[in-house]
């Protein structure tokens, strides 16, 4: 008899073991965390939930431009003359710095915060750990773009069609050299300068330590900014709500995928890229391998200027003052 009662007692319980899990797995399968699963990647990077999270915090007017300096961010606001920076961990304020001019592009050196001085034809260098303006140096007519090659600075004038080469130590102006029409956004691939030339549909290529041009490709309708993710480089299509691939090696056409009205910016986060779509409030992610669409999250008014600081996306929002954290 107790062994015909064990018995009946190990079925009971391993009825009560399956229906606990059914149990659990249909709570699992539809709430809301599970529900917005994507893909096994997600699941394994623990990105099993939605990536907006509507968390924001007040700049000054009208901010266009964010970095990540390894601790901090740094927003610029070109209308307020202000450079605004905040703790990453928690978007807590840690100073606001006047600027000489509007400051729409900002770049980092590894100790200085470089900012484009566009009505002044200038750039400004200010020391990060207490927004000390320490130089002002010539650049070329309406400096836009910044980029920082280990050594130089890269600024893109856009009504020069040029950009000029500074080095950071000094800013003693290294070469001034020829891109497309209207360059703006620019970036560095480890070895080459990457100049998007807003007005002709291409990008341009120079090699870093000469400025030797290596090639001009096409991308679609105004070409804005660039990123670069390990072997391609990212372009937003103004034009076309696309952004394009370029393989950095020979800036072969990788694809050209689809995203949000009016991409500005783009960001790499070390397996995606973010793109803030700036007609529709919104920022979309893209894998880098495939240009697959991860998702399109709310942004604040005007998503202008994105950034990683190595766990979370920052956007500035243009038109309501705000950065927002994703």
């Amino acid at each position: 008899m107790k062994e015909v009662w064990a018995s009946r007692q190990t079925v009971k319980l391993k009825k009560s073991t399956h229906l606990r899990f059914g149990i659990l797995t249909a709570i699992l399968l539809t709430s809301g965390a599970w529900a917005q699963t994507k893909s096994p990647e997600a699941i394994a990077i623990l990105k099993f939930y939605d990536a907006a999270q509507g968390i924001s915090f007040p700049v000054a007017a009208a901010p266009t431009d964010v970095l990540f300096d390894g601790s901090s961010l740094w927003v610029a606001s070109g209308p307020s003359h202000s450079i605004k920076k905040l703790r990453a961990s928690d978007g807590a304020t840690l100073g606001t710095f006047s600027t000489p001019d509007l400051a729409n592009s900002i770049a980092f050196d590894g100790a200085n915060i470089w900012l484009t001085n566009s009505h002044q034809g200038s750039v400004s260098k200010m020391r990060a750990s207490d927004g000390a303006i320490l130089g002002t140096f010539p650049a070329g007519t309406t400096p836009f773009g910044l980029a920082f090659d280990g050594v130089n600075i890269w600024v893109s004038n856009v009504l020069g069609n040029t950009v000029t080469k500074l080095r950071a130590g000094d800013g003693a102006n290294q070469g001034t050299f020829q891109t497309g029409l209207a360059p703006t956004g620019v970036a560095f691939d480890g070895a080459n300068i990457w100049i998007a030339n807003n007005l002709d549909r291409t990008v341009t290529k120079l090699r870093a330590r000469d400025g030797a041009n290596l090639g001009t490709f096409p991308t679609g309708p105004f070409p804005r900014k660039l990123a670069f993710d390990g072997v391609s480089i990212w372009v937003t299509n103004g034009g076309s709500n696309t952004v394009t691939k370029l393989r950095a090696s020979d800036g072969l056409n990788q694809g050209t995928f689809t995203v949000g009205n009016n991409p500005l910016d783009v960001a790499f986060d070390g397996t995606s890229v973010w793109v803030a779509n700036s007609v529709d409030n919104t920022v979309t992610r893209l894998r880098t391998k495939d240009g697959h669409n991860l998702g399109t999250f709310p942004t604040g008014i005007l998503p202008s200027g994105v950034a990683f600081d190595g766990a979370n996306i920052w956007v500035t929002n243009q038109n309501d003052n705000t950065i927002s954290k994703l």
